[in-house]
């Protein structure tokens, strides 16, 4: 089966956003286990000249990159220079990661992976993609052959917001990168060197995500301020722990009215390896978003065997397995509350610990990219009738007569 994948979330803008990490662990599971395939795959990625993502270890003979120009501008690259580049390759199947793609070659079939359908449901300032995501989600979402997304929750609000058929839409869960995230202890020195940097103290709660108005950060502030006025015995840190995303200044505005903003620590973004000490230094994980696709920040959090709580919203309650403490994200108060009882209650937090544990198990990329290769397959086998092709396994995918 010849693949053709929009690539560009790999590039150095997109990296570390979540369709970058999402991309980066599709190819790579793919490229791993390419060999262990009944059939051959051949993917094909995209490139800019100064901008070489091949170098972060995708080296495999069953790997072709094209460098393309097109590239260099995201605007060219998504409103016909993706579509020239796969007219040249020819592909049984394009794949589209992100919802800033776009594919407008009608020979092809191609299959989008549409995260959520916060680009209809949020208020623009609350999104990054504005108004062109908008409209890419809804070519895509009426044009793809196939829809991949991420959680139960994000099915249903993508078949409300676009009108589509259920059966159109396969949902595959994200996995979680297991090396970094598990329940093994943090080493002592590296920990203490990391907290001092930051002025950490030993008791903190831990937000590991964009600090944006969609996760809601401004009335985690507003919880955690309403405990450390309530009670001088409760004297927790709040860590707010990743890049600044839409809305932040807003957010940053509820720190400075803080009377314990001194207490409120904004790491900005951190390494994968800095990230999960943090985790597995904090008290408690807290993810009070509105509106969420996945969230692997949270399966992450539960992985490391941090105690995690989550507001009810969204897919939370889904992809936590409905083994958290949930609380209305619109609620100061009751978010406050659920935070003091995750503190104080060692009962709780043991169950926390050990159902979160379990739950998060559940989660791999292997997992995610065998099903969203099986599901590629599918829609290339549909629409290749009179090539060979072969019963579906675990991690079979079609041949190409040659």
């Amino acid at each position: 089966m010849i693949l053709a994948v929009d690539t560009s979330p790999l590039s150095n803008r997109f990296r570390y956003a979540g369709t970058g990490v999402y991309t980066f662990h599709l190819m790579s599971e793919w490229l791993k286990n390419a060999a262990a395939y009944d059939s051959d795959i051949e993917l094909h990625g995209f490139v800019a000249a100064n901008d070489d993502w091949t170098k972060n270890g995708f080296t495999s003979p069953f790997l072709k990159v094209h460098e393309s120009r097109f590239m260099t501008r995201l605007p060219i690259w998504i409103w016909g220079g993706l579509a020239l580049n796969v007219a040249r390759i020819r592909p049984d199947v394009v794949f589209l990661p992100s919802v800033m793609s776009s594919v407008q070659w009608p020979f092809t079939p191609f299959v989008s992976t549409i995260h959520d359908a916060s680009q209809e449901r949020l208020p623009l300032a609350f999104s990054e993609v504005g108004m062109n995501g908008r409209y890419l989600s809804r070519m895509n979402a009426k044009l793809s052959t196939k829809i991949i997304t991420i959680s139960e929750w994000s099915k249903k609000e993508i078949v409300e917001a676009y009108g589509l058929p259920p059966e159109k839409i396969q949902v595959t869960y994200n996995g979680y990168n297991r090396v970094l995230y598990n329940s093994a202890p943090p080493n002592a020195e590296a920990s203490s060197e990391l907290l001092n940097r930051w002025g950490i103290g030993k008791s903190f709660i831990l937000h590991p995500g964009r600090v944006e108005l969609r996760k809601n950060v401004h009335r985690l502030i507003q919880a955690w301020d309403r405990l450390r006025g309530l009670s001088k015995d409760f004297d927790a840190q709040l860590v707010l722990a990743g890049p600044m995303g839409c809305g932040h200044e807003e957010i940053l505005k509820v720190r400075e009215g803080s009377s314990y903003r001194e207490q409120v620590i904004v790491t900005g973004p951190l390494s994968g390896s800095d990230l999960a000490m943090l985790i597995k230094n904090a008290s408690l994980c807290v993810f009070p978003s509105i509106y969420e696709g996945f969230c692997i920040p949270m399966v992450e959090a539960m992985a490391c065997g941090v105690p995690t709580v989550a507001s009810n919203s969204s897919c939370l309650p889904e992809v936590s397995g409905g083994v958290l403490e949930y609380f209305d994200p619109n609620s100061v108060e009751e978010m406050g509350d659920v935070i003091r009882r995750a503190l104080e209650d060692s009962d709780l937090r043991k169950r926390l610990r050990e159902k979160g544990l379990l739950r998060a198990s559940q989660f791999s990329w292997e997992r995610c990219a065998r099903e969203t290769l099986s599901a590629l397959t599918e829609v290339a086998n549909e629409h290749l009738p009179k090539r060979k092709t072969i019963k579906a396994s675990p991690i079979t995918v079609s041949t190409r007569d040659r």
